[in-house]
This record gives structure tokens, sequence and C-alpha cells, in this order.
């Protein structure tokens, strides 16, 4: 049954930023997440807590997170990988935790430096640690739809690793195309076998807009009840591990969309829309959204 809201995850702050070239500073990234907030995102991946060597784009998470507007209601998430990155999220006050477990061992080795049964482990002492702490933990399945080293992703491994995410007691399970290869049809197999082992979990999709079915696979996704999609304002996004990746399907754009078609978000498109404009400038850049170069269709 298609849902009637869905929330928003924005990611931008996050994924969008971490594979430009451009490094914002600090008091940009400030900015683009209290902009974000301001025009009703109430989810934000705001940073992540990983080697700076590695992510350099990234840098600066303690004193994001010490300078962002914490009165305006939104929840703010932090990426971590191992137990370091939980103690600092846990010191830095984000509000929630989320663990990117990919589905291929060769994708895990480059970009986590682990096989998928060693991230798995250590998830299960990052969520133990976690919950200890009363912070919520999510789980992000990585290369859910496919892989650039390993090609196809089995769906019964996808379905294997969520089960054991929620096992282990992540509160929320994406599944993320991470280098844009997936199709309708796909999202709604895997979001049935995943529903089926992932218990009292939410599920949650994140989209990359590749190969143009972006959109159409966050649709797919409403349409078999899933209420939590990620986006990033303007469409940037990637990873820098992963070959030819583009960007994350675009917030303003997700929005028009769902909105025309009766689902809402709790969000304002023109705000979403300029935001996007302001972090390509910020760029140098022009942002991948189609309606940053359209103009906003009332919605």
């Amino acid at each position: 049954m298609a849902a009637g809201r869905v929330e928003i995850v924005e990611v931008g702050p996050r994924d969008g930023l971490q594979n430009e070239d451009r490094v914002l500073s600090v008091a940009e990234k400030i900015e683009l997440i209290d902009r974000a907030v301001a025009a009703g995102i109430r989810r934000i991946e705001a940073v992540s807590f990983v080697n700076p060597k590695r992510v350099p784009q990234m840098a600066g998470a303690e004193e994001v997170m010490a300078g962002i507007d914490r009165g305006a209601g939104a929840s703010y998430i932090g990426l971590v990988l191992n137990r370091r990155g939980l103690d600092r999220a846990l010191t830095a006050g984000v509000d929630e935790v989320n663990v990117a477990i990919p589905a291929t061992d060769e994708f895990c080795r480059r970009n986590q430096g682990c096989t998928v049964e060693e991230m798995l482990g250590a998830y299960d002492d990052i969520a133990k640690a976690a919950s200890s702490a009363g912070m919520p933990v999510s789980v992000t399945v990585s290369t859910a739809f496919g892989c650039p080293f390993e090609g196809e992703t089995p769906p019964e491994r996808v379905a294997e690793i969520a089960r054991r995410a929620a096992a282990s007691g992540a509160v929320e399970i994406a599944l993320a195309d991470t280098i844009g290869v997936g199709v309708p049809r796909q999202v709604s197999d895997l979001v049935r076998r995943v529903r089926a082992v992932a218990g009292g979990a939410r599920l949650r999709c994140h989209f990359h807009n590749t190969r143009n079915t972006g959109y159409a696979n966050a649709l797919a996704a409403v349409e078999n009840g899933v209420t939590v999609l990620d986006s990033s304002v303007g469409g940037f996004g990637g990873c820098p591990f992963a070959p030819a990746a583009t960007g994350n399907i675009a917030t303003e754009d997700l929005v028009y969309m769902l909105h025309r078609s009766g689902v809402e978000t709790g969000t304002g498109l023109t705000a979403l829309t300029d935001l996007g404009a302001w972090l390509g400038a910020r760029l140098d850049k022009a942002p991948p959204a189609l309606l940053g170069r359209a103009g906003a269709f009332p919605a």
C-alpha cells in the first residue's frame, strides 16, 4: 500500500559532500544544515565520524555539531563505522547513529577495509555500546542493488544482512543503491524480502540517479509502503570508493514528485530549491536537480 506521508532524510551534508572536490568550511556546513531544517527537514545525516585522511570532506564533525541550531526540533544523524567513531559521535551529541554495512566483500574491503562478516561483527559491538548509551542505531545496507566490483548483488545476501542487523537492535534499515543500478521491480522485490525478516525495524531507501531510475525507484518504494527516503539537496553526492557513482536523488525533485503524487513530506519546495542553488554556488557547479534549472512549479 502506498504511503500517504514520507519522511525525508537529508543526506546532503554527508553523502552529498563526500565526493566533491571542494571542501566546505565548518561555517558553510552549519549553514547548509540549518537552512535544510528551516525548509522543513526533520532528520539530517549531518556528519560522518570517519578518518578525515580518507575522506577529507568530512573533517570537522565535532565543530559542526557544536555550531548547529539544536533548538529547531530536528534529529541529527552521524555515520560511524567502528567503536572509535561511535565514541566520537556520543561525545559530539548526535541524536542517532547510522552504520553502513556493504552487501559485497570487495566494496567493503575498498570502502571500509574489512569483509562483510567483519563489518557485521563491528556493527554488533557498536550496537551493544550504543544501546547502553541509549542511542538509536540504524543500518544502511550499501551496494544492495549492485556492486561496481562484483556486479549483481544476490537479494538473499541483502536480506540476511538486514535480518542480522535487526536482530542486533537496528531500529531502521536502509536499502542503498550506491551506484544507481536498481530498477523499480528490484526495489519491490528487495523491500518485500527485507520486510519479511526485519521484525519491528522501519524500512528506508537510498537511491542514486546514475541511470535516471532513481526517482522511479523512490516512487516504487513508496508504493510498496516505504515511509522514509534519503535524498540530497541539489542532487549532489556520490561515493569516493565507487567508480562512476553519481549524485543522490535531489531532495527538491523528490519532494516535487511526492507532492504532485499526493504524498505529504512537511517540507517547503521553494526553500529547498533555493538551498540547492546556494549549495551549487558554494561547490562552483550547477546542481543536478532539475528544479534548480527549470524553476519550482507549484506543488
